[in-house]
């Protein structure tokens, strides 16, 4: 007996001692020029007994469990990055403590665009004032299938009052008090514009020089219209994205056979694992009440602690990877993987190509910000530096961005884009005037492609009332 307890005593001290004799290793990558984060570095860890190797993450970090005391190759490989030599590392001979960390720099590989600087160019001609008021600041825009032009405004405060002002580019044919504390405008998949308040959301028609206005529960409008992100004449592209988780997925829905079909996925995957291990910290009573949850809904616990607390700190980000519809095919910016994937009207795949323009967001001025000109379906990415918007035309052949087009003024807000024309609102720096809406001509030349929920091409002359 005493034997046997002997044995299982030495058993429990040499798994014991086996599972300490390992190191947890984080590496990070950054960009050596401008030391920020590169993410989606292949990284091997090549030692004797093993290769495992990993992906960075958006932090540009990656984990490994290594055993201790062996001399680790780790080679680094991306697109777009490359290191003049591989680094080794002779880890601990016993664990310690602590993770041990190391930081590998990268250079960018792209030697063309070192040499070169990027293209930049201005927008041709002068900033022509769309709609101007000595009463009133306009908020928001949406131009309608017709071409007329629908603008959120406020006379003093927008949380005091705002009105709805139909104008058609020479005069305002109609306005409207919006009876809620309006926030701004939105258009749902079928193009019509809607008036998002603080309690309940507004559904705006247009009938000729009248506004009609329907009130909808702000829940039944972000739980069931919200999601859709576009359609066709059978089918509707919806996702399942959350504020409050680090993945979500794309679906279409067939309205002739009832027929749902998942299109891709996104997630962070250093995001969820760094939300899912947020239960670990948590103390016994929030644990109790989330297994409570999982008992009763079926979804996990950590689900449960993440959205209620990890969201809650410094480290959480809400995902972003817009998908935009033209003609027969649909686009799926995944910057999650730094790939843009093409799949046509069936959700079919076609195609993916590299997109690196979300990388060193501190010198160009990446805000997450990727619009579309709903008359001729052409994709742009926005980008701001020192107070100046640019508009970078994405290829989607290409992925790549080959040169931005500046705006004339610094400080625009609510930029969007139609048939050629970049519309903002703008107010001059410790001026008297009011915020006005202005346009300008981007130096494209694009047709009419079909978008789903587009518009009527109608061009509306300058005009200050």
């Amino acid at each position: 007996m005493q034997r046997v307890i002997c044995f299982l005593v030495l058993s429990l001290f040499c798994n014991t001692s086996f599972a300490q004799d390992s190191s947890i290793v984080e590496i990070q990558v950054i960009d050596k020029q401008f030391g920020e984060p590169i993410q989606n570095v292949t990284i091997t860890a090549v030692y004797d007994g093993g290769n495992p190797y990993r992906l960075t993450g958006t932090r540009g970090l990656a984990l490994f469990t290594i055993p201790s005391g062996k001399i680790v190759t780790f080679k680094l490989s991306h697109e777009k990055y490359f290191i003049k030599s591989n680094p080794y590392k002779k880890l601990p001979q016993k664990e310690i403590n602590d993770t041990i960390r190391y930081t590998f720099e990268m250079e960018f590989e792209n030697l063309r665009s070192q040499q070169l600087q990027e293209i930049v160019i201005p927008a041709p001609g002068v900033p022509l004032t769309v709609f101007g008021s000595k009463r009133l600041h306009v908020e928001d825009f949406e131009v309608l299938n017709d071409g007329d032009i629908l603008l959120l405004t406020y006379s003093r405060q927008l949380k005091k009052g705002s009105e709805l002002v139909l104008f058609d580019g020479l005069k305002t044919k109609k306005t409207f008090q919006v009876p809620g504390v309006a926030q701004e405008l939105v258009r749902d998949f079928r193009g019509n514009p809607h008036v998002i308040c603080a309690e309940e959301v507004f559904g705006i028609y247009v009938d000729g020089n009248t506004i009609g206005v329907s009130n909808l529960e702000k829940a039944y409008y972000m739980t069931y219209v919200a999601p859709i992100v576009d359609t066709n004449t059978t089918k509707m592209y919806f996702s399942t994205f959350n504020p409050d988780y680090p993945a979500f997925e794309y679906f279409s829905f067939d309205q002739r056979d009832s027929v749902y079909k998942r299109i891709t996925g996104i997630q962070d995957d250093l995001m969820m694992e760094l939300y899912r291990s947020e239960y670990k910290w948590v103390d016994v009573r929030t644990k109790l009440w989330a297994k409570n949850l999982e008992y009763r809904t079926g979804i996990d616990a950590e689900v449960y602690v993440g959205a209620n607390y990890f969201t809650q700190s410094l480290y959480y980000k809400e995902l972003y990877a817009p998908l935009f519809h033209r003609n027969d095919s649909l686009f799926v910016f995944d910057y999650y993987k730094d790939r843009l994937y093409t799949y046509d009207k069936e959700g079919e795949p076609l195609d993916s190509v590299g997109i690196y323009h979300h990388y060193q967001p501190k010198r160009t001025g990446w805000k997450k910000n990727v619009i579309q000109d709903r008359a001729t379906g052409q994709i742009y990415a926005v980008f701001e530096r020192a107070g100046y918007s640019y508009m970078g035309l994405i290829d989607t052949k290409t992925g790549e961005i080959s040169e931005q087009v500046m705006l004339e003024y610094r400080y625009v807000n609510k930029v969007s884009v139609h048939n050629n024309f970049i519309y903002y609102t703008y107010r001059p720096f410790e001026s008297p005037q009011k915020k006005y809406l202005y346009k300008e001509r981007l130096p494209y030349e694009f047709g009419k492609a079909f978008v789903p929920g587009g518009d009527e091409v109608k061009d509306p002359e300058v005009s200050v009332e």
